[in-house]
Formats: structure tokens, sequence, C-alpha cells
């Protein structure tokens, strides 16, 4: 394949650092294009507008809706003759089966699926401290080299590999920056089935919490090798290949049922 032409897109929003540290690694093996939220949409999941305002912008397009709306609106319109989709780098990781139908950036990874166009969703692992609150870090462009660097490499090498004739499409992870010294491995993962949400009530309202980033940071992980949460704890840049269309379990006691049901 020549050159290939590259629909950027995220959740964070199209003035993030990781946005742009993004777009500029892949301008190093391909002709990118933005179609990024306008705003910050993160874990927004596959949501979706009926009618999305677009501005024009230095990169390509900032469109006032979610990922799933950009990816629409560029493989149907903006730029329809895009090679590969690639969502990112979204600060945070995205791991685990649960994690993968509410994020955004891997949601718009999941869109590009159903068009027929390859697609990789890129995170980066940003730890955090006791005193410190996830939404409040801004991480600088800098952080986000490992999982950009190898995005730009997968893009590189594997749309001519045959990858995406097994894959639909891959969900990229890199560790933390200060956990590795030079380039960090790439291994092949699947998402980790670890489920860690909990909640608490005060008689008022309700907290919602994900408890596996306080163990992340301690190295405190059930997840077994093979897994991507424990490749990025491990230090490594976690590589899932998936599926996107549901997959469907027929059994014999699903038929009984609904074979009784009309009798």
């Amino acid at each position: 394949m020549s050159e290939p032409r590259i629909l950027v897109t995220n959740d964070d929003g199209i003035e993030s650092p990781g946005f742009r540290a993004l777009y500029e690694a892949l301008e190093t093996v391909g002709d990118p294009v933005a179609v990024a939220p306008y705003s910050n949409q993160s874990a927004v999941g596959r949501a979706r507008s009926f009618e999305a305002t677009v501005h024009e912008y230095d990169l390509g397009y900032a469109v006032e809706g979610t990922p799933v709306d950009c990816v629409i609106a560029g493989v149907e319109a903006l730029c329809p003759d895009v090679d590969v989709v690639v969502a990112g780098c979204n600060k945070g990781a995205n791991l685990g089966s649960y994690v993968m139908g509410r994020s955004g950036t891997v949601s718009a990874a999941v869109e590009a699926t159903f068009f027929d166009v390859p697609a990789i969703a890129v995170s980066q692992y940003v730890p955090t401290t006791d005193d410190e609150e996830f939404e409040n870090l801004t991480p600088p462009k800098e952080a986000y080299a490992d999982a950009c660097d190898a995005a730009a490499y997968l893009v590189e090498e594997s749309l001519d590999s045959g990858v995406f004739a097994e894959a639909d499409y891959l969900n990229v992870n890199a560790p933390a920056p200060d956990e590795h010294d030079g380039r960090p491995p790439m291994t092949v993962t699947e998402p980790s089935p670890l489920y860690a949400m909990s909640a608490e009530f005060d008689g008022e309202a309700i907290r919602l919490e994900d408890n596996i980033w306080q163990r992340m940071q301690n190295g405190d992980i059930p997840d077994e090798d093979g897994t991507d949460r424990r490749a990025v704890v491990d230090g490594e840049i976690s590589v899932s290949p998936l599926a996107a269309p549901h997959s469907v379990e027929r059994h014999d006691h699903l038929d009984e049922l609904a074979a009784l049901y009309a009798e």
C-alpha cells in the first residue's frame, strides 16, 4: 500500500495533548486528517447524534458530537477515502472487558469496523497518587510518546500484513512512561475479565468507583499473563486483536425455551 490516508479521532477532544501527539506520530507514516470531537467526550461509549455541527480546523475538522459521530461523518462525508481509523491517544488506559463498551476511544474504532475500515484504539496509562485526582492531571504531549510510536508502527506494518483479515480492530495500551527504560516491548493480549466496580450510598447520592486503578498503582492485580492489564503493569505495550460484532452462542437450553413459548 502507498502512504495510507488516516482518519484520526479521539474522545478527549481535538485540543487534547494526546490527540496532537498521535497526529504528529502518524504524519511520519501516512496522511492523517483529524475528525475529532470539538470538546471532551470521554466515556460516552457508542452514543451518537442525529446532527452535529462541523468546524474547519488546522488538522482537519472538529465535530460537535461524539467519537462515533466523528467516524461516521469522516468515513461517509468528510474524508471517505480513508484506509484506517486511529482513535486516541487517550489520557488513561482502556483495559479490561468491561471498559470496552463505555470507552469513546474504543467505540470509535468499533464504529469504523462496521464500514469495513481497519481501526486502532490507542491509550496511555496515566497513574495517579493518593493526593491526585485523575481529572486534574494534564500530562504533556511528550508523555504519550510510547503509545503514539506503537500506533504509528502498527499503521505502517499491519495494513498489508494480514492482521486485519483476522482482527476487526486493535486495542493498544502503553505503560506509564517512567516504568521502563527505552522502547517498551509489545505483547499480544486479551482483555482482562477482572471487574472491580463498586458503589456506596450515603443516603443522598451514590458514589461509583472503579477500584482497579489503585491496585494497578501498587502492582496488586490478580490478572494473569496474557491479559492487557498484566502487560501494562509489567511495563509492556498491550495489543489486543478484537472483533466488533457481537458473537452468538447458540445452545439447546434457549432453543427449548423458545420452542415452548407459544405452546
